[in-house]
């Protein structure tokens, strides 16, 4: 390499963060707040999803540096008292609100090796320009005091005088010195901000900088993060029937991925463990254990078959579930696993997180331990396999993540269990303001071993609100029968509904009072199948 071209190479990088860079950004926070404080996968998933405009990360050398987290929020409930978990929704960003007037700092973190490079400064300097793009009344957060617990006797534990006089030059607090010397007013204090910064004694001033290109009250003409008008999707509710190879069974998919493409579906779902119509392809005396088994082998052509599916009729294809051992299963237990293949030909796996007690005692499946909302060219979707529609923590979790529609492949046996999916399923469309796709499996297969019976009665739901449908159903099958059924999902008036809906469930939430916490974990894996071969003449 020339001395020319070495120079040209920038070592320092400064840019917005995209889903390749959350590894990297995790990575930076457990360094700066240890692993049990740092931002987890999910949340970063979240912040870019809710606003990809005010995520950034600086590089250098092609290490993670720096990180800025911002959203937009309404002026009343920016400087109203707050907490630093109620305003961020828990890290996620999900208070983001696409009409707000005021840009939120919800982060800036820099690693400590490398706090000599003005990176902080820099993440300011961009995260002012956001807003002066957005012409957005301003930026307001909660800043760090952390010279105040070293203080605090000297002050009788007043912070209040405390601040004063870091305000009027007598003292010298890093932080709020710092943002004062950038432009930031202080207009209070925030007790309790951040109960776990001990250097803060969970205090924070309450800060704002004012945009000087903005009359201050003109309403703010910022851009919303750009939807897709409209996003059509299919749900196939499955006959199950025999066959008599793996081949037969490719060509009944790829006859239902094909009917969703002609009618232009963006996506096509398959409901859970529709591949147990390959036990009829040699249907032997096992018990329930090996069946499933037996499934596991064809989990690498079922994978193959979803992606080039994908990508040569173009469509997002939500691939129901499919039992698989994976290779990182020290348990040994078998997962029932989502296959996810979008029709840029990239493949992603969700876990069933809650197996039901038959599956656990029956079967030997384990449960899943995280769940990350995937992003497509429609925006992020969740999964959510049948039971795990029955838990709400889920749904939430995802829709804090982004997710605008959440599919539940789902396979049930009585009316009695499907009702139980479809009335949480329809909580969850209401409580969380989003779409939810169900699809099921029918049909029977008398002689075949290990195989119950199945009832369903597929359907697309809504919340219940004037811009939807006037059930909460976009669409519905007839129960037991082969069927597919499609509705176009306007993006947008989910974002209305959440906004200046007749009810705001997300908007509303008690974030003083409660919040959903998750176990902190290692990302999630995106799953490898175990290289295992189909049951012997398969």
């Amino acid at each position: 390499m020339s001395e020319t071209s070495t120079r040209e190479r920038a070592r320092l990088t400064l840019r917005h963060a995209g889903i390749a860079d959350i590894p990297a950004i995790v990575a930076l926070s457990e360094r700066v707040y240890g692993r049990d404080n740092g931002y987890t996968a999910e949340m970063l998933n979240g912040q870019i999803a809710q606003f990809p405009q005010g995520v950034f990360v600086a590089f250098y050398d092609d290490v993670a540096v720096g990180y800025c987290g911002t959203f937009r929020i309404d002026e009343r409930t920016a400087m109203a008292p707050h907490r630093w978990l109620e305003i961020s929704g828990g890290g996620y960003a999900s208070r983001h609100l696409s009409t707000g007037d005021w840009l939120y700092g919800m982060e800036v973190c820099v690693d400590p090796d490398h706090r000599g490079l003005r990176i902080g400064r820099r993440l300011y300097e961009l995260r002012k320009r956001l807003c002066q793009e957005l012409r957005l009344k301003g930026i307001v957060f909660g800043g760090r005091l952390p010279g105040f617990s070293r203080r605090a006797r000297a002050y009788g534990g007043d912070v209040r005088a405390y601040v004063a006089d870091v305000c009027a030059g007598r003292i010298r607090d890093r932080a709020l010195s710092f943002q004062l010397r950038n432009g930031f007013e202080l207009i209070g204090v925030l007790p309790g901000y951040l109960p776990q910064d001990a250097e803060s004694a969970g205090y924070a001033a309450h800060l704002v900088w004012r945009n000087p290109k903005i009359d201050p009250g003109a309403d703010p003409r910022g851009t919303a993060r750009p939807l897709p008008d409209s996003v059509r999707v299919a749900t196939v509710q499955y006959q199950q029937r025999r066959v008599a190879s793996f081949e037969e069974f490719a060509t009944q998919v790829e006859y239902f991925v094909d009917i969703a493409a002609d009618y232009r579906a963006d996506f096509v779902v398959f409901p859970e463990l529709f591949t147990l119509q390959l036990l009829s392809v040699e249907n032997k005396p096992l018990s329930p254990v090996d069946s499933l088994l037996a499934l596991t082998g064809y989990t690498e052509r079922f994978a193959q078959l979803l992606c080039e599916l994908a990508v040569r009729h173009n469509i997002n294809i939500i691939g129901g579930s499919h039992p698989t051992r994976t290779s990182d299963d020290a348990d040994g237990k078998v997962r029932n696993i989502c296959y996810v293949a979008l029709r840029d030909g990239s493949l992603h796996t969700r876990d069933k997180l809650h197996p039901t007690p038959n599956e656990r005692t029956w079967w030997g499946i384990g449960g899943g331990d995280s769940a990350q909302a995937i992003m497509t060219d429609c925006g992020p979707i969740g999964v959510m396999i049948c039971y795990d529609s029955e838990f709400p923590e889920l749904g939430r979790h995802l829709v804090d993540q982004g997710a605008m529609i959440l599919f539940v492949p789902f396979c049930t046996d009585t009316r009695e269990g499907y009702l139980r999916v479809r009335y949480c399923s329809q909580a969850r469309a209401v409580e969380n303001q989003c779409y939810v796709v169900l699809s099921g499996n029918v049909g029977n297969l008398p002689g075949v071993n290990n195989f119950d019976i199945q009832y369903a009665q597929s359907c697309i739901l809504t919340p219940c609100d004037f811009p939807f449908a006037r059930d909460g159903v976009a669409a519905d099958t007839t129960p037991n029968v082969e069927q597919v059924a499609f509705a176009d999902l306007r993006l947008n008036d989910l974002t209305v509904a959440r906004n200046d809906g007749t009810v705001q469930n997300l908007n509303d939430r008690r974030h003083d009072l409660y919040s959903l916490s998750w176990a902190r974990r290692p990302a999630s894996r995106v799953a490898v199948p175990e290289q295992t071969q189909p049951p012997e003449n398969a």
